[in-house]
């Protein structure tokens, strides 16, 4: 299948939300490419032996989309926002369904090195990253959605750039800042209890 430009893209989404049925055909194979690629994104941060395979991250995640139909989809952009968030509720949830760590085995891991979010030492669960960017939702949300977006999503700094409607500059600056803040508070989870305020008005800010 050839791929399709950003434009094209956004044209079969706004066509989509106006209620051309045709526009769905059209649309279906090219989403299933953009989840394909987010779905490796997250996976290469998984380790090898993951029961989850990039094949059905991807079903899950379209068939979440579908069931998004009624988003008013605005343009690519949006998109990749949308399922970026997608992909990180489908492996936090994962990891919760897989009980872990209220049966005393191992967490789900995910190797945050590839992406910078954290420097040297013990890798955080997803059940760990996702509680830290609720955290950071509270201290500052755009730093969250940076973080969801180049780590959940793979984007580039530009393309983060280009969702969130502000300068790759400021993309990378807010990247810089999450990786320390959420470093701080993924160290924190793996020295002790998990603090329960750890996203309240007590939590250092940037």
């Amino acid at each position: 299948m050839s791929k399709c430009s950003p434009q094209e893209v956004t044209h079969l989404l706004l066509a989509w939300r106006q209620g051309e049925k045709e526009a769905l055909d059209k649309l279906v194979p090219v989403l299933y490419e953009e989840l394909r690629h987010l779905a490796h994104s997250y996976m290469r941060g998984e380790r090898k032996d993951h029961t989850l395979q990039t094949t059905a991250l991807v079903n899950e995640a379209y068939v979440r989309l579908l069931d998004c139909s009624k988003v008013n989809w605005q343009n690519r952009a949006h998109f990749l926002a949308i399922s970026a968030q997608l992909m990180r509720r489908i492996l936090v949830d994962y990891a919760r369904s897989r009980d872990y760590l209220k049966r005393g085995g191992a967490a789900e891991k995910v190797s945050l090195k590839e992406s910078q979010i954290v420097s040297k030492g013990r890798d955080p669960d997803l059940i760990e990253l996702d509680h830290a960017l609720q955290a950071l939702t509270d201290v500052d949300a755009r730093k969250c959605q940076v973080v969801e977006l180049r780590f959940f999503g793979g984007l580039t700094a530009e393309e983060t750039a280009e969702v969130l409607g502000v300068s790759p500059d400021t993309v990378l600056r807010d990247w810089k800042l999450a990786r320390t803040w959420l470093a701080r508070e993924l160290k924190k989870a793996a020295t002790g209890p998990k603090a329960k305020n750890c996203g309240s008005p007590g939590a250092r800010p940037f």
